[in-house]
Formats: C-alpha cells, structure tokens, sequence
C-alpha cells in the first residue's frame, strides 16, 4: 500500500503541478492556535512539516528561530506536540505529517518510544536536520518498519557518488536543500541553477518524490512549477510573527497565504 505522503504526491502529478508543502512550528504561538492553523492550512496544503521547537536550531533562520522560541517559552513539550498531531488527524481530510527537528530530542525521548508515539499520533515522515547519511542508516530503518518515511537531505555540495548512496538509500521523499545557507534567506542562487542541480537528483533517481526547500516564497515559487514537490516555511512563520505583533489573527491570514501558494503553482 501506498503511504500517505506517495498519494498526495501522486494527487499533485495527476493534477500536473509540484504538491504543496508547509512548514509551521508546532505550539506557535499557542497549542491551540498551532492546532488552529493546521487544519486552516491544510485546504491548501499538500503535506504539512511540523518544527518541532528546539533552543540551538543550527539550521533555521531568524523566522523560524522566532517561532520556536515563542513555543518554546510558552511550555510546549514533546507529548504536547504528539497531541496537536492526534487532534489534528482526527480533523476531516487530514493531510500527511512530516516531522521536521533534531537527533537530540529523539535521543531524549528514546528512539523506539518516539516512533511508537509518532506511529500513534499519525506522523508520516520525519526530517532529522543534524542526523546525515551514513550515520541515520540504522534509524532509517527502524523508521520504515513502522511506515513512517526517513527523509533524507541534499544539497548543492553533495557529490555525485555521495548523491547516488543517499538516493539508493533513501524511503519515497527526498529533500534537496536550494542553496548554502540557514532558512529564510533570500534566494541567493538563480532558479535556473536551482532547477540544474534538481534534474541531476532526477536523473540518478526519477522514482523517488524530491522537494526543493529553502528560499521558497510567494515571489520565487512559480520558478520551480517543473518540480515534484516545494516546501514553503520561513514566509509563513514571518506571517505569524506579523500578525501577532499587529494584534491580528495568524490562522486567517496564514491560510491566505497558502491559498495564493497553491495558486501559483497551480
């Protein structure tokens, strides 16, 4: 059977656009309110990425740094996270959920008691930033034995024999890191690059979905339409932070946004 992340894929390629991917902060910038904005989003959205918060995130930018900070300070725990996924799940239509954080909190937690919780919770597939190949072999594979999609990273440094291991290795999602920097930045590489480097992953592996990440926004989005898939983060934890600060509601306004994402590329 297919898992729920290969079907929203395989929606989005029958309906000839990349699918649609967010990323939010789970418990920003409350439990509720976090709850709130997924099932918002999830109209527009094709798989929803959910941060979990944590107080060094080498890889993220301000934006998302911003998020899990107000989450954190607000006292979110990783159960809490857990629950916001169950409740979210049993929402109408729920979509795919991919955790994204680091080793550390599954360390913490234990592996095999983090991946029966996520099994539980409903959580599709997890990113772990600071967990590379060869090193998340073993994990990898645990993973896979509760279904649950190890998604593995590249980018614009990896070299071709190293694509070709990680690729072979890889479950049915892999996520291509745009360019060299933290989340958040402005685009500092031409698409064209971008969509150079992207149909080299394709070509060592066209069976496998791969998503571009990292310097995707409202006005760089419609660039990528050629691709299979493209993660939107940053923009949407920068609408929170806006709406937040102007007394605003994030749920209304965040779902807007998504709305004229999905637009772009459909």
């Amino acid at each position: 059977m297919l898992n729920p992340i290969n079907l929203a894929f395989k929606k989005a390629k029958s309906q000839h656009r990349p699918a649609l991917l967010t990323y939010t902060v789970a418990g920003d910038s409350t439990k509720k309110q976090s709850l709130e904005i997924l099932k918002s989003i999830s109209h527009h959205a094709d798989i929803l990425e959910v941060g979990v918060p944590h107080n060094t995130p080498v890889a993220d930018g301000g934006q998302i740094q911003t998020s899990a900070y107000r989450a954190i300070k607000n006292g979110i725990k990783m159960n809490d996270i857990f629950k916001i996924i169950r409740d979210y799940k049993k929402s109408k239509n729920p979509k795919p959920v991919i955790f994204m954080g680091y080793y550390n909190m599954i360390y913490q937690y234990g592996e095999n008691n983090f991946l029966k919780n996520c099994e539980k919770s409903g959580v599709n597939g997890l990113i772990v930033v600071d967990l590379p190949w060869p090193e998340n072999k073993i994990f990898s594979k645990k993973c896979k034995k509760k279904s649950i999609n190890f998604i593995q990273l590249l980018s614009p440094t990896t070299s071709n024999k190293r694509l070709k291991s990680i690729t072979k290795d890889s479950h049915d999602m892999i996520y291509y890191i745009s360019m060299l920097s933290t989340t958040g930045g402005k685009l500092k590489v031409s698409p064209k690059k971008i969509l150079s480097n992207y149909k080299k992953i394709k070509k060592i592996s066209p069976n496998k979905n791969c998503v571009i990440g990292f310097g995707i926004t409202e006005k760089t989005i419609s660039s990528f339409k050629s691709t299979d898939g493209l993660v939107v983060g940053s923009q949407i934890c920068k609408e929170i932070t806006r709406c937040l600060n102007n007394r605003q509601n994030p749920v209304i306004n965040v779902s807007k946004m998504v709305s004229r994402l999905r637009k772009k590329i459909s």
